[in-house]
């Protein structure tokens, strides 16, 4: 959000960004005006509006820590390589650990291995290493096709 720029506001309205509030250089507020008749995201004017935005309470919000599992290998099939060294293969970014991750407050009350989806993100589940106050939360699987991505653009992995 920006001055004078307008976003859809995920299950709400379209809102424009008037003016913010700083405190020690950080935003702590910002202003918006909404259009009340675009209830549910949708202009009945027909204006387009590129963004649309979701948020979660930060101050409502529970804690976890994220742990981004991505592929073990590099290649789809390690142990079909001519060298035959599938070690070679493996992807350094296999896990990434987010800490101090912030999820909306009723991902509080589920148990280890209880999945769901985090919108636009992926498929998740609660880690068995979770603890009362310490959320743990594992991607299975991510919604785009990664596989798909490299045999159409080989040079970008």
């Amino acid at each position: 959000m920006a001055p004078g720029h307008e976003v859809r506001l995920r299950s709400a309205y379209l809102a424009t960004c008037t003016g913010f509030k700083k405190e020690g250089g950080k935003v702590v507020e910002l202003t918006c005006k909404i259009d009340p008749a675009s209830k549910g995201g949708d202009a009945p004017d027909g204006r387009k509006v590129k963004s649309t935005i979701h948020w979660v309470s930060a101050r409502h919000a529970g804690d976890a820590e994220v742990r981004l599992y991505d592929r073990l290998f590099t290649v789809e099939d390690p142990a079909g390589q001519k060298d035959g060294n599938f070690k070679k293969y493996l992807n350094p970014n296999s896990l990434k650990v987010l800490a101090g991750c912030k999820v909306e407050p009723a991902l509080k009350n589920l148990k280890p291995l209880e999945s769901f989806q985090f919108e636009r993100l992926g498929y998740f589940c609660v880690n068995p290493d979770s603890k009362p106050g310490r959320l743990v939360i594992n991607r299975t699987i991510e919604l785009r096709d990664t596989w798909a991505k490299i045999q159409k653009h080989p040079d970008k992995k």
